[in-house]
């Protein structure tokens, strides 16, 4: 029988958003998978992030606790998700599997993957309306929607262009909200996003 894990050699992530390395293998009959580690080097030094085994599993790394999990129902599949990246999360890691075989012998293999974690800026923020077409009858409701990309957290700003080319600050937050609209609600309404 033969087996390979599949992974990318290198993968980009965004600081304090998550990632997901992956690491996946084809299942093989009477081939079982036994352990599966999953180790880093970095500045900090080195060490071993998960481990999945007959006991269960394990996060023995301090800084990885509560941020790092594995799929537990699909075979195959060993990729490690990673919440809330941290620049110092950058470094190269290796995800190892050993498997036994109808002879009771160990078969391992093991691919690695080096971590970059970068820090993005907002991008220019688009408007989603919850209607299309936002010529609307008094006493209805809507909302806009702000989004942008970037590293998180992105906050919002929602404007309201004021006669004299002045802009009044309306909310902080993605949506803008109007329960019943007034006449007076009509408008131009601006957002803008921006992040650390």
């Amino acid at each position: 029988a033969f087996l390979d894990l599949s992974g990318p050699s290198e993968i980009k992530g965004v600081w304090k958003d998550s990632i997901t390395l992956p690491c996946a293998y084809v299942p093989v009959e009477d081939l079982v998978q036994q352990t599966l580690t999953w180790t880093v080097v970095h500045d900090k030094g080195s060490g071993t992030i998960f481990r999945r085994d007959d006991s269960g599993d394990h996060v023995l790394l301090a800084e990885y606790r509560d941020r790092v999990s594995i799929p537990k129902d699909a075979p195959g599949n060993v990729s490690l998700l990673i919440l809330s990246l941290e620049i110092s999360d950058r470094g190269t890691y290796t995800c190892q599997v050993t498997w036994r075989d109808s002879n009771n012998s160990l078969i391992a293999k093991e691919i690695t993957t080096s971590l970059e974690v970068v820090k993005v800026a907002a991008t220019k923020p688009i408007i989603r309306a919850a209607e299309p077409g936002l010529t609307l009858p008094a006493g209805a409701s809507t909302s806009l929607t702000c989004e942008a990309g970037g590293s998180p957290p992105i906050s919002y700003r929602w404007f309201r262009g004021a006669p004299a080319g002045t802009a009044e600050l309306l909310s902080s937050g993605a949506e803008l909200a109007w329960p019943s609209l007034r006449p007076s609600d009509s408008g131009t309404y601006f957002c803008e996003a921006h992040n650390r």
